[in-house]
């Protein structure tokens, strides 16, 4: 996501409010109210590139359509698959249950009442992990009312064809291995009719077979050797194996039954094949509820498999990018604090700056409800910022005294060496708006700083934090040729510079932070802890509450004022170390 103004944040959150509440209207069927609110609401997520919020919208919009006109059907359909579409693709929580809640209400009004309990259920198993839209009561109430309805006007007898469609909408939006198998296992006894199913997977690398999930033992992973069992023997030869007297057939091991007093029966095994119709794994499916296993229930099991393969290896795959994803992003970090620690490592003075200006900055992009993308780009930019330091001389950049009209002009050159090193190195869109923010934190709002000489929104608003968060560090942290600045002197110079060297808007947020969040940050220059009681205490002011009761006559301050100001010092100066030494 692009970075964003000020304004445009407190925009977004305006139309994430109107969001809020056209879910609201949309579960009380006020779907007028709900048209209005979406129409306000949308244009900021699509200028904002907001695909959750906009795959939210969508999803409202398509089933709107469709109680307009159920002859809209196809079109209200396809508004919704976009909309599902836009939620994997951002692979946002809240925007995949909220659809899937709505594909449930769309099948349900249509009376297809197998395709909308899938649905609640996908959405039911997103909301127990994380219901920030509580959806959890509606969809419970859903599913009780689907169940009612099945039990008058469904048979026990499931439509294969049904099944096969409900199999195939399920796992096409699944990518979490895990759960693919359970969907798979759960939605493939269902549709063949039998007391359990499990889905194995076969393991190449360690010739094993496993499962995450048994449905009616435990919720355990299963492995065994890849030539073991039923199971092993469909991946082995390819052969499907459909038995009708478990305990007179050789090639059941009745092991298993006897550990935990389950009494198989019957059973149908066959091998799960990819595209390439590799084996990759195998079904074993238990105990037909009526009868035996029968031809159909293997026609049907062949086609369940051709779509499950398919999904099974996509998943397996997405989980190994995700894992080289994560790996990328472990050496990415090392990377950056690499090259922050070489800074370290050449100027002893300012060691550690670099860590509490990421902090801060973080601190402040955090109050302005940024995304955490934005955020982890602002971070990784503070990191950063002072890496052209590593061109600067020795002689410059150690000298403890006043520099020379030269020597200055030399330092004020790290910020272009800054942007000349990041630039050379080829990464993503992020990582280019990581350079231009890093090199960006000596402009000034008023165009006097350096080296672009930008003013105003022309500079990168991650610069304009790191602007604030940079000076804020580098007054008060102490020196050993000089100590830190008065608190109250430093955030003064934050007020009076706010509109020329600051942004106001900025000051503002930094204002606005708690005392006890930058002092979490200075200990991390003297390793001290802050004590649970005073953090509470602490957490109770901000920045701004603190400045205006130091700006106070002391003889007109009360026991808790005198009590914040004493103590955000104690952490500030580092006393609490010797008042602990002398007790």
């Amino acid at each position: 996501m692009d970075m964003v103004s000020l304004s445009e944040t407190k925009d977004r959150e305006y139309a994430k409010n109107l969001l809020d509440t056209a879910v609201k209207e949309f579960n009380k069927k006020n779907y007028s109210m709900c048209k209005s609110l979406l129409s306000e609401a949308m244009p900021s997520f699509k200028n904002n590139n907001d695909g959750a919020n906009t795959s939210i919208c969508l999803a409202i919009e398509g089933f709107i359509e469709y109680t307009d006109d159920k002859k809209n059907y196809e079109e209200a359909l396809s508004l919704i698959e976009d909309a599902k579409y836009l939620a994997l693709y951002t692979q946002d929580h809240e925007a995949k249950t909220f659809v899937e809640y709505v594909l449930g209400i769309l099948y349900k009004t249509e009376k297809s009442f197998d395709l909308a309990k899938l649905h609640f259920t996908n959405a039911k198993n997103l909301a127990f992990k994380g219901d920030k839209l509580n959806l959890l009561d509606k969809i419970t109430e859903y599913l009780e009312s689907i169940q009612a309805a099945s039990n008058g006007l469904l048979s026990n007898k499931r439509d294969p064809l049904v099944a096969l469609v409900k199999i195939g909408q399920s796992v096409s939006a699944e990518t979490n291995i895990d759960q693919l198998i359970r969907v798979i296992a759960e939605e493939t006894k269902e549709a063949i009719q039998a007391d359990r199913c499990t889905v194995f997977l076969f393991d190449k690398e360690h010739n094993e077979l496993w499962s995450k999930v048994a449905l009616g033992i435990e919720n355990s992973e299963i492995r065994f050797p890849a030539d073991k069992g039923l199971a092993g023997h469909c991946v082995k030869t390819g052969e499907t194996i459909n038995i009708k007297d478990a305990y007179n057939d050789s090639r059941f091991n009745p092991e298993i039954d006897f550990k935990t007093g389950y009494k198989t029966k019957t059973i149908l095994c066959m091998p799960i094949k990819n595209l390439q119709q590799k084996i990759i794994g195998a079904f074993q499916v238990l105990n037909k509820i009526e009868g035996y296993f029968t031809d159909e229930d293997e026609d049907l099991l062949v086609a369940i498999g051709s779509s499950a393969g398919i999904a099974l290896e996509n998943a397996q795959l997405f989980k190994t990018q995700q894992k080289m994803l994560e790996e990328q992003k472990i050496v990415f970090e090392s990377f950056i604090e690499t090259l922050a620690a070489s800074i370290d490592a050449r100027d002893k003075i300012t060691a550690g700056h670099s860590s509490r200006v990421r902090m801060y900055s973080s601190l402040i992009a955090k109050a302005m409800n940024m995304s955490d993308n934005d955020v982890s780009i602002i971070e990784k930019a503070a990191t950063l910022h002072d890496i052209g330091k590593i061109g600067i001389r020795d002689a410059v950049l150690q000298k403890e005294g006043r520099l020379t009209e030269e020597e200055y002009k030399h330092i004020q050159s790290h910020v272009e060496i800054t942007h000349d090193i990041l630039q050379k190195i080829h990464m993503s869109d992020d990582f280019k708006k990581i350079a231009e923010i890093a090199c960006s934190h000596h402009e000034k709002f008023d165009g006097t700083g350096y080296y672009r000489h930008n003013n105003g929104k022309e500079i990168p608003l991650g610069g304009r934090i790191l602007a604030v968060s940079d000076v804020f560090d580098a007054i008060t942290s102490k020196r050993h040729y000089r100590d830190k600045m008065p608190i109250e002197k430093v955030i003064g110079i934050l007020l009076k510079d706010s509109g020329t060297h600051f942004d106001g808007d900025v000051v503002d947020i930094f204002m606005q932070l708690r005392c006890d969040s930058i002092i979490k940050v200075f200990l991390t220059e003297n390793h001290l802890e802050l004590k649970e009681e005073d953090g509470k205490f602490l957490s109770k002011y901000t920045i701004r509450d603190l400045y205006n009761t130091m700006k106070l006559e002391p003889e007109t301050l009360d026991n808790t004022q005198q009590n914040l100001i004493s103590l955000f010092n104690t952490y500030y100066y580092g006393q609490f170390v010797e008042d602990t030494a002398n007790d």
